[in-house]
């Protein structure tokens, strides 16, 4: 019976259905479009700095561009001889350039891999500064002087002759003991306290990658952990230990940082003393709030008084909200 249908008829009856259809249509396209709109704002800092709710993400996000900074001049100068404002001056934004930075005396592989950690921190800076505004460098000392500072009140006593990080392998890699883990520590204590999505992807990605160099530094370390570290006839583990107890000290927090070897109660599972990676008891990696950072990065212990690393402060506005009150 089917076919004695007309072509009059067939329009008739698909007549409603078109017009029925044209709703659902604009639906589905609507439906298709608009999450995609979302999407983008919500991996943008746009979302992120409007969203009431995570004001707070901006400055956590913010806040670890001071030790990306420190990190990516450091890895770079060292490994190249000049800094961010030839490798990616457009991340400087006008920032002063850092205070004594320079060449170290690297072995090839030790140069390698601290070339491939001041790029890694070059897309850390871009990552993070695509999320949210950000700020110039801040005025960074990595002179020789600052860095012996570090070395000589974790030894209680002047070092003679002052620590040189630029001198040789050891030297750098002891120095850059000091940088990466702090950093580290600071993303432990931020995830937590994130609300937005975009924050927490963020997070967590520069978090394996500062672990991960961490891991390297003190595995290249630990290989040579019985050397004398020349000319002052200490071990390299025994500056990595001294190294982490100022920085515990400094933090006015507990213990957040082990050095290679340890009291076996703190080493993995309270069953060795040589320490590859620093964890709690349950081998978990320390938090660290931003004030324990600014305490540790200065030099003094208090983080309304810049210092070390930092001789006009940090940026951001967690760590202004402390200089504030600074005389």
């Amino acid at each position: 019976m089917h076919h004695h249908f007309g072509k009059k008829n067939l329009k008739q009856n698909m007549a409603p259905q078109i017009s029925r259809g044209r709703v659902p249509i604009v639906v589905l396209l609507a439906s298709l479009v608009l999450p995609l709109l979302f999407q983008e704002y919500s991996s943008s800092s746009v979302f992120i700095a409007s969203a009431s709710a995570s004001e707070s993400d901006v400055d956590l996000l913010e806040f670890p561009l001071n030790l990306e900074y420190l990190e990516a001049e450091f890895f770079l100068f060292g490994s190249l001889g000049h800094g961010l404002d030839v490798v990616a001056p457009n991340l400087s934004e006008g920032g002063p350039p850092p205070i004594g930075a320079r060449l170290a005396r690297l072995e090839n592989l030790i140069r390698d891999i601290i070339l491939q950690f001041g790029l890694q921190e070059v897309g850390h800076l871009r990552a993070i500064k695509s999320t949210v505004r950000g700020f110039p460098r801040p005025l960074l000392d990595l002179s020789t002087a600052s860095f012996a500072k570090v070395m000589n009140s974790a030894f209680g006593r002047p070092l003679v002759p002052p620590f040189d990080p630029y001198a040789n392998s050891i030297n750098y890699l002891l120095a850059s003991y000091v940088i990466p883990y702090v950093g580290l520590t600071g993303y432990v204590g931020a995830n937590p306290l994130l609300q937005n999505a975009t924050s927490k992807r963020l997070v967590a990605g520069l978090l394996g990658v500062e672990s991960g160099q961490d891991a390297v530094i003190r595995t290249l370390l630990y290989e040579r952990q019985a050397s004398l570290v020349q000319p002052y006839k200490v071990t390299v583990a025994e500056f990595t230990d001294r190294i982490s107890m100022l920085r515990n000290k400094l933090g006015n927090a507990g213990v957040k940082d082990e050095g290679l070897v340890v009291p076996r109660v703190q080493g993995a599972e309270g069953s060795v003393t040589d320490n590859i990676l620093a964890g709690d008891k349950d081998s978990l990696s320390y938090p660290r709030t931003p004030e324990e950072i600014l305490r540790i990065i200065y030099g003094g212990g208090d983080e309304h008084v810049p210092g070390g690393f930092y001789p006009n402060g940090a940026c951001g506005r967690i760590a202004k909200s402390y200089l504030k009150y600074t005389t």
